[in-house]
């Protein structure tokens, strides 16, 4: 691999930075005052009804995700109901969090069990699995750095770890295979296949294209894989492996160092993707440059930086109708109807992007915009729940029109089949913003 061109001497590496009133920051003071303005029309009474609704709502929905175990899936699985059929790795997880948050975390172990069956003697374990078995689609197609995650969670959840530890040793080769395949060994840091890898199908600051052969170093994979080793310690303390908790937790300050050295422009106050052949930044503002945010990987100053230019900036990020997955200055911006052979990345608003966003938000104190984000998605949601009875993918970030699955995507009884998913973590924005109980996915 070449050397890295932006990085000047690595020892280098703590730099004294001065603080001067520049345009840059008139343009954040700004951003924070269209954002205090936006905040004017939204009380908690308003908040609270939102929510409410929504979460009626979701109590009839929900259910539609769960199926009962049949065939290869030997316990009850979640599906994105509608469109799809199949048992992925993030929907599930995220769906499964859904569940721990309502006193259901039977599901989020269910969904891990389901995964744990199909890790092989290498570690790999399929992205996707249907009742006649793992889905290899799109080469391998690996899982995403969630395993750990999800056993932790909900083990947490069930306030009993013990159930674990038959597995533990599997879940440990799932990281190694991961470390194996998807681990750069100058940088540390780690990147994906493909775009649709990461659940980003055709995110622009990855490659999408099966003959496109090119990998970024990436702030979604490495921040999950962060995240990944954070749990798998949490997990081996808890089981009584000290040995392990220690490597792991290592792991993860390593990582964490990496991500903010080599991934963190200091010139534009954002994490971007690095293109492996290079070493070079691949400067394209996207859903995926915000992932360490969730995870508290960025510094205050750094994090408040980077949600000030261009997450609360409406030349950005910031649409009327939620956020954006890639900025509006991208050329490749569009909020084109997709869903074959890949679902579009390229600007709508994805709820789970957005539950991802106020994550961030929530982590570096803009209580206040996460309560916007609630209030806005909150609305679009019960919009298009209360035309469809059910919801979709993602949505015109600048119109607020559903988008995929379209229209003519119907069942037996000419209903739109729509989409439900993590969507349903829209409500755990509200219940934050409305009644403290955040969904952080924390790991402690």
């Amino acid at each position: 691999m070449k050397k890295f061109t932006h990085i000047i001497l690595l020892s280098a590496f703590v730099l004294l930075t001065v603080s001067c009133t520049n345009k840059s920051d008139v343009k954040n003071k700004q951003t924070n005052k269209n954002s205090s303005n936006d905040m004017k029309a939204i009380n908690k009474k308003d908040l609270a009804v939102t929510h409410q609704n929504l979460k009626e709502k979701y109590e009839e929905l929900s259910p539609k995700v769960i199926q009962p175990g049949e065939g290869y899936l030997e316990y009850p699985y979640l599906i994105p109901a509608g469109f799809y059929k199949q048992m992925w790795d993030w929907d599930g997880f995220f769906m499964g969090n859904y569940f721990v948050s309502k006193g259901k975390p039977e599901y989020l172990k269910f969904w891990a069990l389901n995964l744990i069956k199909g890790i092989d003697e290498e570690g790999y374990v399929s992205g996707c699995a249907t009742t006649k078995g793992p889905r290899p689609i799109f080469g391998k197609f690996a899982m995403k750095p969630f395993l750990s995650q999800g056993v932790y969670l909900a083990s947490k959840g069930l306030e009993d770890f013990e159930w674990a530890k038959p597995y533990y040793e599997d879940i440990k080769r799932v990281i190694t295979y991961r470390e194996k395949t998807q681990q750069d060994k100058t940088t540390g840091l780690f990147f994906w296949d493909i775009a649709m890898q990461s659940g980003a199908d055709n995110n622009p600051g990855l490659n999408y294209f099966m003959e496109d052969k090119r990998s970024f170093l990436a702030p979604d994979a490495s921040t999950w894989q962060y995240k990944e080793y954070l749990a798998q310690s949490a997990l081996a303390k808890k089981l009584g492996y000290n040995a392990d908790a220690t490597i792991y937790l290592e792991k993860a300050i390593k990582l964490k160092k990496a991500i903010n050295l080599l991934l963190w422009s200091k010139e534009d106050k954002i994490y971007y993707t690095i293109d492996r052949e290079t070493g070079d930044f691949y400067k394209r503002i996207s859903y995926s440059s915000f992932l360490p945010l969730l995870a508290g990987i960025a510094s205050q100053d750094n994090g408040k930086s980077m949600i000030n230019m261009y997450l609360l900036d409406e030349k950005h990020m910031k649409a009327k109708y939620g956020f954006r997955t890639l900025s509006a200055q991208d050329p490749d911006y569009n909020n084109k109807n997709i869903i074959v052979p890949f679902s579009n990345w390229q600007g709508p608003v994805w709820p789970i992007a957005n539950y991802i966003y106020s994550i961030g938000l929530k982590n570096y104190g803009y209580d206040k915009d996460a309560a916007w984000l609630g209030k806005t998605l909150g609305d679009l949601l019960l919009e298009d729940i209360n035309k469809h009875n059910t919801m979709h993918e993602n949505y015109n970030a600048d119109t607020g029109k559903a988008l995929a699955p379209s229209d003519d995507h119907v069942d037996e009884n000419g209903d739109i089949v729509g989409f439900i998913s993590w969507n349903l973590c829209v409500e755990n924005i509200l219940d934050g913003v409305v009644n403290d109980k955040w969904m952080l996915l924390e790991i402690n």
